[in-house]
């Protein structure tokens, strides 16, 4: 049998949420307990009540960006759609593009804006191993500038088919995002509002920042049969020497750090490789999958994932596979919200 077999479940069609609670904080909260080995069914808005004075959240300041594109090809006149993945310091921009029939170097596309009018055109150059292409704007502007004009909110596929409605824009961002980068919300972090951040500081429980730029490669299922084949795809992400000494000084205190989202796991940990939590900057790859020893976080606030992915597995791995396959049976007959604009589970 497949390895991975065993991290795929069935979920209904309808467990899907297509859009967020009106009140963010609203969400339902699946408190998980690995000492007392209990689940227990509260809100988002416990927080303070769950977490203790001292604790630190860790938040992802990642910021997504408008990379959804819409075109047509300049040469045919056919639809064309794409993804912005990055830039570099020359103006190239790195994009996934999809249409019919083939595509070749020397095409143009012109994008089409979201009030329907056409916009820059990219002019492609070349095509990379991983099938994304290196185009050329024909627009002087900084790229984040111009995708708030051309680009669209680049909702996963299982909310609308990835058809943004204009609160999206603000819905799927956190209400602390900062560095523009992401492709993909740090969808834990949703739930988060100015209120709720205002009652956990009175609650003295403290708060640091880490930067990782989600990717596509978030909610990709792994294809291979066996983990250690997985080619776990790279993501930058960033965490500050005073970040580092303060998470050090809240553990060295007896108090617990707890990861909003698998991205900040992700960035913690990779951060104390090596038993030393230190400062970071870089692309990171780091695939989170038995056996291993987690050497920064104490606690995971986390989204509820999809089948046979990346996310699914660390989440597995950090609380326990029997327990977290027992939860998300729970969470199924519970009627819980699962994926982007869902309900989120605490592994304590």
């Amino acid at each position: 049998m497949s390895e991975l077999n065993a991290y795929d479940y069935t979920l209904p069609k309808e467990r899907i949420a297509q859009q967020p609670l009106a009140h963010r904080s609203d969400a339902r909260l699946m408190v998980v307990d690995r000492k007392s080995d209990s689940i227990e069914h509260r809100y988002v808005r416990d927080l303070p009540q769950l977490l203790a004075a001292g604790d630190s959240l860790v938040l992802n300041d990642t910021r997504v960006v408008a990379a959804r594109l819409v075109g047509k090809r300049t040469a045919t006149g056919g639809r064309w759609e794409g993804l912005f993945l990055e830039s570099d310091a020359g103006g190239l921009w790195k994009v996934l593009g999809r249409t019919r029939g083939k595509i070749g170097a020397g095409e143009s596309v012109q994008l089409i804006d979201r009030e329907g009018r056409p916009a820059t055109t990219l002019t492609l150059i070349a095509q990379e191993d991983d099938s994304s292409w290196i185009v050329h704007t024909d627009s002087e502007q900084e790229p984040y500038q111009l995708l708030e004009q051309v680009g669209r909110t680049p909702l996963p596929p299982y909310i609308r088919g990835g058809e943004m409605l204009p609160e999206d824009e603000s819905r799927y961002q956190t209400v602390y995002a900062r560095h523009p980068g992401s492709v993909a919300a740090p969808t834990a972090g949703l739930h988060f509002t100015d209120a709720l951040l205002e009652q956990l500081s009175a609650a003295k429980i403290q708060r640091q920042e880490v930067t990782l730029h989600v990717g596509t490669g978030t909610f990709r299922p792994i294809a291979s049969d066996s983990l250690s084949e997985h080619p776990m795809h790279s993501e930058w992400a960033q965490l500050s020497p005073a970040t580092a000494s303060a998470l050090t000084r809240v553990r060295n205190e007896g108090h617990r750090v707890v990861a909003v989202g698998t991205t900040s796991m992700r960035v913690i940990e990779t951060a104390a490789h090596g038993g030393t939590l230190g400062a970071f900057e870089g692309p990171t790859d780091l695939f989170i999958h038995p056996p291993y020893t987690f050497q920064g976080v104490d606690a995971l606030l986390t989204n509820f994932h999809l089948p046979r992915t990346t996310l699914l597995v660390l989440v597995r791995t950090f609380g326990g596979d029997r327990l977290i396959r027992r939860a998300y049976e729970l969470a199924v007959e519970e009627e819980y919200r699962f994926y982007s604009y869902g309900d989120a589970m605490l592994i304590l």
